[in-house]
């Protein structure tokens, strides 16, 4: 039976995370997510014992995580990344796919369905999680931010893809015929929201977006709802539909109420950051298997070297592949953005438990190791942006005056 206290206590926690970020951010930066998770681990069944997993809640995170992919989708500029941009971040993501399949198939001993799990997991971008860092940063505009987007849209898009080919179950070149056709569903969809909106669409966004009709909202919710119902009745990953449901968004509101599309986000950004994010990344905190890694032996072994196995295969083909216009601490700050991975390490883990193909053990550690990443690898790439700012001034103030102020 479940206990209606556990979404209280899940809420509290929601209320409590970003007055503890906000507070502990006058000496260092955490991000929010990380005081969200170790919340959950707090409350959970291997500390407090005060939160238990429930249907209720664990119905609720998973709407919180396809919201999270879509609002990750929604803030993909193609305009922007497309091109030469977009070719590199294509490459690199391939290479650490190559890269992380071996290096699971060496760390399984040729086992291929635990390697797919492992190696897909390997190649993911946290792209969610690291939006909000930059947009609080102001690294969100210009030209690093515009390749961050590429290079991390391709590292949430590209896992989705692996997952929905190699984890459905069905013989590979048959998912990807099932892929194809989903995919020209959605090029219908998008041709679909790139044409020309009646004026009546526009005026009725408009005139009921403070009123109870919140037609644009509710327009916003039919799109994800269609994607996801979409991509379950093909038997993809339905993570896969919140990221299209997310570019369908952009394309729909830039070209039907520009100047009220960002209201519209807003509030679906308030649903979703107020609400439904926050819930899902407690519930991680509360479901995480935290005994089998304070157990000792392999399990807590493996925390550092998933740590590690991030950074050099998911980073080190993009610091390698990352734009030449790019300084030197722009592309590490990049390749730590990159490396930066959580929701799809969450979400690839989980099935791999579902299936009975990876343990509870190596899952604890993936995760741990993710929300490691979570915590260092941005706060080490916002290092890395303001060391090249302060560069970019110095350098401008010896321009100014003629001298060399190094």
């Amino acid at each position: 039976m479940e206990h209606p206290g556990t979404l209280i206590l899940i809420m509290a926690a929601a209320v409590l995370a970003p007055l503890l970020a906000h507070g502990l951010g006058r000496w260092v930066r955490v991000p929010l997510v990380i005081f969200e998770i170790v919340l959950g681990i707090v409350m959970g069944p291997d500390v407090l014992a005060w939160a238990h997993s429930e249907e209720l809640t664990d119905v609720l995170a998973d709407l919180g995580l396809s919201l999270l992919i879509f609002l990750a989708g929604y803030e993909i500029q193609f305009d922007a990344i497309r091109g030469d941009t977009l070719r590199r971040a294509v490459w690199a993501w391939v290479i650490s796919l190559v890269a992380g399949l071996a290096v699971a198939l060496a760390l399984t001993g040729l086992d291929f369905p635990r390697s797919v799990i492992i190696g897909t997991a390997l190649t993911s971008t946290a792209l969610g999680t690291v939006v909000p860092l930059l947009r609080d940063s102001g690294d969100l505009q210009g030209r690093f931010g515009t390749v961050t987007m590429a290079f991390g849209a391709v590292g949430e898009f590209g896992p989705i893809i692996a997952m929905s080919v190699l984890l459905s179950g069905r013989d590979p070149g048959l998912s990807t015929v099932i892929l194809a056709v989903f995919a020209a569903i959605t090029a219908g969809a998008v041709y679909w929201a790139l044409r020309p909106r009646p004026p009546w669409f526009t005026r009725v966004i408009q005139t009921t977006l403070h009123t109870s009709g919140q037609f644009g909202v509710r327009f916003v919710m039919l799109l994800l709802v269609s994607m996801l119902a979409l991509s379950e009745a093909f038997g993809l990953d339905v993570l896969l539909g919140a990221f299209a449901a997310g570019l369908l968004t952009r394309l729909v509101l830039q070209g039907a109420a520009p100047e009220v599309g960002e209201d519209v986000l807003r509030k679906i950004e308030g649903l979703g950051f107020g609400f439904l994010v926050p819930l899902f990344f407690i519930v991680t905190g509360i479901q995480f298997d935290l005994s089998s890694l304070l157990d000792g032996g392999r399990p807590l072994l493996l925390l550092p070297v998933f740590l590690v196995l991030f950074l050099l295969v998911r980073g080190g083909p993009v610091y390698a592949l990352a734009p030449r216009d790019l300084s030197p601490l722009g592309r590490r700050a990049l390749t730590l953005h990159s490396a930066t991975c959580l929701p799809l390490v969450v979400a690839i883990t989980t099935i791999g438990l579902d299936e009975e193909l990876l343990g509870r053990s190596e899952a604890a550690a993936m995760v741990g190791a993710a929300m490691l990443s979570v915590l260092v690898f941005p706060l080490l790439g916002l290092h890395q942006r303001n060391k090249e700012r302060k560069v970019s001034r110095v350098r401008a103030g010896a321009g100014a005056d003629g001298t060399e102020t190094w």
